[in-house]
């Protein structure tokens, strides 16, 4: 890890912005933000209230105000309607044709992350739980798909194995960015997807911990001292020399961004990176793992 956390940094505008939209569910996309954005700037310019424009459109004062804040896909009927009562520009019709949901593969709450994580210019992990996305092998990916309740379909199981894979692209084009990792001896032995599975996704992280920008260590299983016990990781620095940090659940995810709360869990992590192997030591850790497979 480079540099440190100042106690005294503060939030800009569009950060604070950010944070409150990340930690809100469902997350929308950009796109369905941006529509809903113009459908309220055109409905305020003509002069009607929600309620005045729901009558127009045949639609409920909650329909327009949930597409208005981005979190529902309007349908055709909404399109169409909107268009006429709004001076017919064009303009909704031909914007409709781009919105999406959001981005595919990724869950709702993780993309304000996966979005900082493009332009982080250091990026640290812990990991008690599963190996790191940006480490992991598409036979490992799938297992995990897999293994998710309620069952994925077959679409939804291919699109998150390809969001998974592109952004593990990460590594390989931001050499400037250095990515630090330290990973659970337990992760690492747990035969996810079976013996096959696991030796490929061995054989991965061995590789990728050869590149000058990707550091990986082992938190051994019989280490006395841990300082990461409340669970997972996260830190990033941004390019202006702040840094965030974010926790993850089982059904959700929260980007931290007030500077005390991400400072002490920078502090976690650094001393955790002193308590784990050496870069070295768990390469050689990983190669027996691998050879008692």
């Amino acid at each position: 890890m480079t540099g440190g956390v100042g106690a005294g940094d503060e939030l800009t505008a569009t950060e604070a912005a950010t944070a409150c939209e990340a930690e809100r569910e469902p997350d929308p996309s950009d796109s369905l933000r941006t529509f809903g954005a113009v459908v309220q700037a055109l409905r305020e310019h003509a002069g009607l209230s929600r309620v005045q424009f729901g009558e127009l459109v045949r639609f409920s004062k909650h329909t327009v105000e949930s597409v208005e804040l981005g979190r529902r896909m309007p349908d055709a009927s909404f399109v169409e309607r909107a268009e006429e009562a709004l001076g017919n520009t064009g303009a909704l019709r031909r914007s409709a044709r781009f919105l999406t949901r959001g981005e595919a593969g990724l869950a709702a709450w993780f993309r304000q992350w996966a979005r900082l994580e493009q332009v982080a210019v250091s990026l640290c992990t812990y990991e008690c739980r599963l190996v790191p996305g940006l480490l992991q092998s598409e036979g490992y990916v799938r297992a995990l798909c897999e293994n998710e309740i309620p069952p994925l379909s077959d679409e939804v199981l291919e699109t998150t194995v390809r969001a998974r894979m592109e952004r593990q692209r990460l590594l390989r084009v931001r050499p400037n960015t250095t990515f630090d990792f330290v990973i659970e001896e337990a992760v690492l032995v747990r035969r996810l997807g079976g013996t096959q599975v696991t030796v490929e996704q061995l054989d991965l992280i061995l590789e990728l911990s050869s590149l000058r920008n990707v550091t990986i260590q082992v938190m051994p299983a019989n280490s006395e001292q841990h300082s990461c016990l409340s669970g997972p990781v996260r830190l990033l620095e941004t390019l202006d020399g702040r840094w965030r940090a974010y926790s993850e659940g089982q059904e959700n995810g929260r980007l931290i961004t007030d500077p005390k709360e991400v400072s002490r869990i920078h502090m976690r992590y650094a001393r955790l990176r002193s308590q784990a192997l050496s870069p070295k030591d768990s390469a050689s850790l990983l190669v027996r793992i691998r050879g008692a497979l």
